[in-house]
């Protein structure tokens, strides 16, 4: 990802130390609910007789999968995030 943002010029990293860990927990939450909304999905659309190898190895690929795909999304989460709850001074933008 860009340092900063091409159009206003804003930090994506807003410098504190460990701030990607608010990131990854974003990304984390997001692959599990996925997975959760895509398991009861399926499970709801083929009761009663789910396929349950379809779901056991699907979830597992879409675990490790999940993470990597939205990690962009979830660190640009992550900063409107801590943008609500602690606005950008002059320094995030030079």
């Amino acid at each position: 990802m860009r340092p900063r943002c091409p159009v206003c010029r804003l930090r994506l990293e807003r410098g504190e130390e460990g701030y990607q860990v608010g990131a990854y927990m974003f990304n984390i939450v997001a692959a599990e609910l996925i997975f959760a909304l895509i398991f009861l999905g399926v499970l709801i659309a083929t009761w009663p007789s789910p396929p349950w190898d379809l779901l056991l190895y699907g979830g597992v690929v879409l675990m490790v999968i999940a993470p990597f795909l939205f990690y962009p999304l979830s660190k640009t989460h992550f900063l409107a995030f801590d943008l609500i709850f602690r606005p950008p001074s002059r320094e995030d933008f030079k």
